[in-house]
């Protein structure tokens, strides 16, 4: 349980600095970045899935390049649904699902990698 709220508060971090690097994404305050990355989590656990396997021939046309549409759609679907998390476009919900994706990771493997304990 501790594990799972660690990576909560580490993913609202990551948002932050999402918005920090790329004008294009704003968050304005921590709390909102807290139900910003609750929500996105939410959704990538229940929506996401349904939408890659509605679009499932799409994605094997674009050999995967469809996945990032997705992530961009449901990171601007958070962005309109949570107050003080917003996205200017979708341009923007491309460019900052893709840095939250990677700065994610990257705490992620950083924090709780099997190695650092």
């Amino acid at each position: 349980m501790l594990t799972l709220i660690a990576r909560w508060l580490l993913n609202a971090a990551a948002l932050l600095l999402v918005a920090y690097l790329y004008s294009g994404v704003v968050v304005t305050s921590f709390v909102a970045a807290l139900v910003a990355a609750l929500v996105l989590g939410l959704v990538n656990a229940v929506i996401r899935p349904i939408l890659i396997l509605l679009t499932l021939p799409v994605t094997i046309l674009t050999l995967g390049l469809f996945i990032f549409v997705i992530n961009a759609l449901m990171f601007w679907l958070v962005a309109t649904v949570v107050g003080g998390f917003a996205v200017t476009g979708f341009v923007a919900a491309l460019v900052g699902s893709v840095l939250y994706s990677v700065l994610t990771t990257l705490i992620s493997w950083l924090v709780f990698s099997k190695s650092a304990k």
